[in-house]
């Protein structure tokens, strides 16, 4: 009799389980829509490309320099002592230090590009991800997704899709999609 009510009492929390489960509201949006549609991404887009840029000069022209000294070096070895062959290759290795250094100080993984674009990202994220709160408080959503870059959804039915219910709340024109 213990097993029976014991056994009963798992099928109903399951049951119970499974009901809350079907009674939940998922949605989704995309981020990179919402975001290409506000005009404070495209000025944040030009800050980093025009900083961007600069710094990719900064390093064509230290990759330059690195150039002319290698071939320097080459065109000319035989007529080194072997002190000045020495002290030019340490100033080509300075060199190469010097370059790789600046490429990881400006594009590296903690590097100034990176800081800047959270930097400037960061406000505008801010606003979507409130506007997504008033939104998904408003229709009583559970769960949303982002199925803009790493997130992969394989299917989701546009009914669910709340990209544009965002845009509005942010007061963008979702026309333009």
């Amino acid at each position: 009799m213990k097993k029976l009510l014991c056994s009963t009492i798992i099928l109903l929390w399951v049951g119970f389980e499974v009901s809350n489960a079907q009674n939940q509201k998922i949605g989704f949006i995309d981020t990179d829509v919402i975001m290409q549609n506000m005009p404070e991404y495209s000025g944040v887009e030009q800050r980093l490309n025009l900083l961007s840029e600069n710094w990719r000069q900064e390093i064509r022209e230290l990759e330059q320099e690195l150039q002319e000294l290698r071939e320097d070096f080459e065109a000319r070895e035989i007529l080194f002592t072997d002190e000045i062959r020495e002290e030019r290759l340490q100033q080509i290795e300075a060199k190469t230090r010097e370059l790789d250094q600046m490429i990881e100080n400006r594009f590296g993984p903690e590097g100034e590009y990176f800081t800047r674009q959270q930097e400037l990202l960061e406000p505008i994220q801010r606003q979507i991800f409130e506007a997504l709160n008033r939104v998904a408080e408003r229709d009583n959503f559970d769960f949303v997704f982002d199925r803009a870059q790493d997130t992969q959804m394989l299917f989701a039915r546009q009914q669910w899709n709340l990209t544009e219910e965002v845009m509005l709340e942010l007061g963008l024109d979702s026309s333009r999609n």
